[in-house]
């Protein structure tokens, strides 16, 4: 899930990734930014990080992404995924990362997805899907939600 930041004048992607809960990485990464520069007014898209559909997880010495996905019985390629990483990137202690809530399905956006394939991937209406999230793009990293019932 994503929300639109329009920039203003003095800040940083520092700042607006501590305001968001995000990293610079991910900003840089989603906006296709080659550098920190950003100019006021200039719009960016972060992730919605809302505590609804996660909890937070510090790392410690030793952990992995599969031993971490392992111990709340997650898929180890979603957790790196919504967390920005890659399946085998190494994760350091003290680190926060992301652990969906097991009352929600997942999904990020592929190249090429519809709201419909989208919808038929997490089994729910169209409707419904553009009720559970406040904004969809369909830009490829896309997280979205849907609540399990």
């Amino acid at each position: 899930m994503y929300n639109v930041y329009r920039v203003l004048g003095g800040d940083t992607l520092d700042d607006i990734a501590k305001r968001f809960g995000t990293s610079v990485i991910d900003l840089q990464s989603i906006n296709n930014l080659t550098d920190d520069v950003l100019r006021a007014g200039e719009e960016l898209i972060v992730p919605e990080t809302s505590k609804k559909y996660f909890e937070y997880y510090t790392v410690k010495k030793g952990d992995s992404i599969y031993g971490i996905a392992k111990r709340y019985n997650i898929n180890p390629e979603l957790l790196a995924s919504l967390n920005g990483l890659n399946y085998t990137d190494y994760i350091y202690p003290e680190q926060v990362i992301m652990i969906p809530k097991a009352n929600y399905s997942y999904y990020v956006t592929k190249a090429g997805d519809t709201l419909d394939s989208v919808a038929g991937i997490l089994n729910v209406s169209r409707d419904k899907l553009l009720n559970e999230n406040n904004i969809i793009y369909l830009l490829e990293g896309q997280l979205l939600v849907k609540e399990k019932r």
